[in-house]
C-alpha cells in the first residue's frame, strides 16, 4: 500500500500572478500583495528534495509555524493573515532579505561539524576551546547565511553583509536584535513544554519600509529541539541527545552515503523509515502543543485545499 501524502499542488487562482515551487512549499502569488503558501509533505536535506513525501509533515509544519507567528507578533510583525486549511497559510507578499539569520545556543549540527574540523570561528563568532558536541555556548550567537537561489546557502559574517551592501548597519543591527529576541521567546515557550530550543533560522522581508518576519518559525524543519529532562545526564555521559528535528534524517542519509555532493545518489526510503519520520514530526507537535495531532484525511485533499483557499481569498478581498 502506498502511503498517502501531499507531494505537490497545481492550482490556478483568480488574480494569480506567479507560482513558485520551493523545497517544501508551493507558493502562489495573488495580485501584488498576497501569497498563498501550501506546506506540502515534501522533505529536503542537504539542499535536495528527497524522493518520498512524509505523511502529515506539512500539517505539522504549518500548525507549529502558525502557533509561533501568533506568539511573537509583539516582537516583530509577520506576514501571516489566515490559515484556512491545515496545510495552508495566506499572508502578505514581502521583499525577501537574502540573508538567513541562524541563532545557535548549542554546539550541534553544522556548528559541531565546523568545530570538529578544528576551526574556532563560525560566521565571525569566536567559539570557546574545549567544548564537546551539544555543549551550550556562553550565550546564543547569530550565524548568518546568504540565501542561494539554488544549491547550498553560504555562511557569512556581519561585516561581509555590510561590505556587500545587502543591508545598512541600522537594518542589520535591528535584525540581529529581533533574531535574538525571537530566539529568547522560543526558548521560553519550549522550556514550558520541557524542551530546549537548540538552534533555529529566521527569514525576514521588507513591506512598506518595515521589517517583517516571513516563512516558518520554530518548526522541526527550521529548528532543533532537545528534551530538557535528559539533557544534563546524556551530556555528562557523552551520549547522543534525544532531539526533535530533521537532523536524524541527515544522519541517516550520511550513514547511507549521501551528503548532497556531486555524484552521490539519494538512498531509497522504505515505508518503515517514512513512517518513522512522520512519528518524529508528530512527537514534536505533541510536545509543543500538549495535544496529539489530529491527522487530516488525504481523501480529495487537493479539492479541499483549493476550495478553502478560494473561500479565504474572497473573504480577505472583502475585508
Amino acid at each position: 500500500m502506498t502511503l498517502k501524502a501531499l507531494s505537490a499542488t497545481q492550482f490556478q487562482f483568480e488574480n494569480q500572478t506567479h507560482f513558485y515551487k520551493g523545497k517544501v512549499r508551493d507558493v502562489y502569488s495573488i495580485g501584488t500583495d498576497l501569497l498563498v503558501m501550501v506546506a506540502c509533505d515534501r522533505i529536503s536535506a542537504f539542499d535536495h528534495v528527497l524522493p518520498r513525501a512524509i505523511p502529515h509533515k506539512g500539517q505539522v509544519l504549518n500548525a507549529i509555524a502558525g502557533l509561533f507567528l501568533d506568539k511573537t507578533k509583539d516582537i516583530v510583525q509577520n506576514w501571516k493573515i489566515a490559515m484556512p486549511d491545515p496545510h495552508v497559510t495566506i499572508g502578505y507578499r514581502c521583499d525577501a532579505i537574502p540573508v538567513e539569520f541562524v541563532v545557535r545556543n548549542y554546539l550541534t549540527g553544522h556548528a559541531w561539524r565546523v568545530y570538529k574540523s578544528g576551526l574556532r570561528t563560525l560566521c565571525g563568532n569566536v567559539l570557546p576551546e574545549g567544548l564537546k558536541e551539544n555543549d551550550q555556548f556562553p550565550q546564543p550567537i547569530v550565524t548568518p547565511a546568504t540565501k542561494a537561489s539554488e544549491g547550498h546557502d553560504e555562511d557569512t559574517t556581519y561585516d561581509e553583509i555590510l561590505e556587500k551592501g545587502i543591508l545598512t548597519q541600522a537594518q542589520l543591527d535591528e535584525l540581529y536584535r529581533i533574531s535574538l529576541a525571537l530566539f529568547q521567546r522560543g526558548t521560553e515557550i519550549a522550556a514550558e513544554k520541557g524542551l530546549i530550543l537548540v538552534d533555529t533560522k529566521y527569514e525576514f522581508g521588507m513591506r512598506n519600509g518595515q521589517i517583517v518576519l516571513i516563512d516558518e518559525i520554530h518548526t522541526p524543519d527550521s529548528s532543533r529541539f532537545f528534551y530538557a529532562d535528559t539533557y544534563e545526564d546524556l551530556q555528562r555521559n557523552g551520549q547522543p541527545q534525544r532531539q526533535l528535528s530533521k537532523e536524524f534524517v541527515r544522519e541517516w542519509l550520511m550513514e547511507n552515503g549521501f551528503q548532497g555532493k556531486e555524484g552521490e545518489v539519494i538512498p531509497p526510503m522504505s515505508d518503515e523509515f517514512v513512517n518513522s519520520i512522520t512519528e518524529r514530526y508528530e512527537e514534536l507537535y505533541r510536545a509543543m502543543t500538549g495535544a496529539p495531532l489530529e491527522r487530516r484525511s488525504y481523501d480529495q485533499i487537493e479539492i479541499q485545499i483549493e476550495n478553502s483557499i478560494k473561500q479565504a481569498l474572497k473573504q480577505i478581498e472583502h475585508e
